[in-house]
């Protein structure tokens, strides 16, 4: 199968070609190893980045030390650590609630008059990064930073199908794929089966599979590479908002989350 690297960032280096920073270098092995579909070992780091091995270890060393990488369980290559993955988070968040991504969100809520979500994948779980009330007095009051399973949630299972199967495997490993409601699939063959379906269609379905009583629709928000990166989700109440429904809200979705991508294409300008 495949594999896709990142190339060395142009950051590493100084107009001149002179590597100056060793701040510079420890961003670069960071977002090398943040970019990779895979675990990446000191050796490989060496190659992609053009560095010397040693200092490639030492750099590593201290990342792992303070928890910005980590091993890779029974491994020999590093993945992003908790304090990487929060710095991550925290500057999402910062972007969206304070910049054009939230407007999108409130445009959205409107056009659709229920609650808009914006989520991503956060230690095995799925985080709300952001979230637009409906004005209705009944729904789900969730708060921007809660986390919710992801194999029974729109937005979970829409980026879980766009997993390379080996992270996905690792992710559905960390849950218990418990049965919250008759259904929530539970079954990783049948998860799967669901993913090929979310993938062939480009959009998700939380039929009652978390909370009994509520359906929510979501689709993907794809970065400057065009890699799913996150979701966007419509959720409310199954009475307010049947299956069929949700399903007519998908062309304000896809809309919206293209919006969203655009605002990240130039944020990197």
């Amino acid at each position: 199968m495949e594999t896709n690297f990142v190339t060395a960032p142009d950051i590493i280096s100084s107009p001149t070609g002179d590597r100056t920073s060793i701040a510079q270098k420890t961003f670069a092995v960071m977002e090398c190893v943040g970019s990779s579909d895979r675990p990446l070992t000191t050796s490989e780091l060496a190659v992609l980045l053009d560095m010397p091995k040693p200092t490639v270890h030492r750099i590593v060393h201290q990342l792992d030390m303070d928890g910005l990488l980590v091993h890779e369980p029974g491994g020999r290559g590093f993945v992003p650590g908790p304090r990487l993955f929060s710095f991550a988070l925290n500057v999402v968040q910062a972007s969206v609630r304070h910049g054009s991504k939230r407007a999108v969100l409130e445009r959205l809520s409107k056009v659709t008059g229920e609650t808009c979500n914006f989520g991503l994948i956060s230690g095995g779980a799925l985080l709300y990064a952001d979230r637009v009330e409906s004005s209705w007095p009944f729904g789900l009051r969730f708060s921007v930073g809660s986390r919710v399973p992801l194999h029974c949630t729109s937005m979970g299972k829409m980026l879980l199908a766009h997993q390379p199967k080996r992270r996905r495997e690792h992710l559905l490993a960390l849950s218990d794929l418990h049965g919250y409601t008759d259904n929530t699939i539970t079954d990783t063959d049948r998860l799967e089966e669901h993913f090929a379906e979310i993938r062939a269609s480009g959009y998700s379905i939380d039929d009652q599979e978390f909370l009994a009583g509520v359906v929510c629709a979501a689709v993907p928000v794809r970065d400057s590479r065009g890699k799913v990166c996150a979701a966007i989700a419509v959720s409310a109440p199954q009475a307010r908002m049947p299956i069929a429904l949700a399903v007519e809200h998908i062309p304000a979705l896809l809309e919206a989350a293209e919006e969203i991508s655009a605002t990240w294409l130039m944020d990197e300008e």
